[in-house]
């Protein structure tokens, strides 16, 4: 769902914030640095359109934006997550879904909605799905569990993005030691994907489990590493014990 504001007056100075914003960033782009990263960034994006700024530079300019508009309600702030994109630029989207991951404790489950738009519409490269996933959309997931059915059926999904994004959605909560039995029910969805993107997706999630429940990782690991890809298998067992990497690489 999309959020209005008040009034046209309300959208005109939602607009000039944005174009501050946008401007400002252009500000900071170094030539060269931006030609390095847009050159790095092909490798992924399939439209990628790049101020080419480090990450530092956009965390700080997003923090000190939303200090000015933190005191709007979540609804208007949603609504600028949902205009600032609109640029076309991975920086800006970037800064739209840091503000919505800052309103993680306003969060209630008809936000659902929004962020599974997102998804769909905004997300088109790996850097966009982690950004979405890790933070707002994981975040959000925590809270709201009764929502892991429909980030499960993201992993049946024709979009590689989106069957990325129903194993790094689970990161959040793996961090947090929290939903271990629907982690793996994910992986069993996506074992054999041949994407590569989505093998490092569900890995990377293992990976995250596996530093609190070691055990059960290896244990599933080893239950399945004849099906699972070998992309995959080692992003999974890389913070495990030397040991159990070793006995996990064996030929089954």
């Amino acid at each position: 769902m999309a959020y209005c504001t008040e009034n046209s007056g309300n959208q005109r100075v939602s607009q000039l914030l944005i174009q501050e914003i946008s401007g400002e960033l252009e500000e900071y782009v170094d030539l060269e640095e931006k030609r390095k990263r847009i050159a790095w960034e092909m490798q992924y994006q399939e439209k990628p359109l790049l101020h080419g700024l480090p990450s530092p530079i956009v965390r700080k300019t997003s923090a000190r934006y939303f200090a000015k508009v933190k005191g709007r309600t979540k609804e208007e702030i949603l609504q600028l997550c949902e205009e600032l994109p609109e640029t076309g630029y991975t920086e800006e989207r970037t800064i739209a879904f840091d503000w919505a991951f800052c309103l993680r404790k306003q969060y209630d489950p008809s936000d659902f909605d929004t962020f599974e738009l997102w998804l769909k519409k905004r997300v088109h490269d790996w850097g966009a799905c982690d950004d979405l996933c890790t933070h707002a959309f994981g975040a959000f997931i925590f809270q709201f569990p009764q929502f892991l059915p429909s980030a499960k059926e993201w992993a049946k999904s024709a979009n590689r993005w989106m069957k990325r994004a129903s194993a790094v959605v689970m990161i959040y909560s793996a961090r947090r030691q929290t939903h271990l039995e629907e982690i793996f029910e994910m992986v069993d969805v996506l074992l054999k994907d041949p994407d590569v993107t989505v093998q490092k997706g569900y890995g990377w999630m293992l990976k995250e489990a596996s530093k609190h429940y070691p055990k059960e990782v290896f244990n599933y690991v080893l239950k399945h590493r004849r099906e699972m890809p070998r992309t995959g298998l080692r992003y999974a067992i890389e913070k495990l014990s030397p040991e159990l990497k070793k006995e996990a690489m064996k030929k089954g």
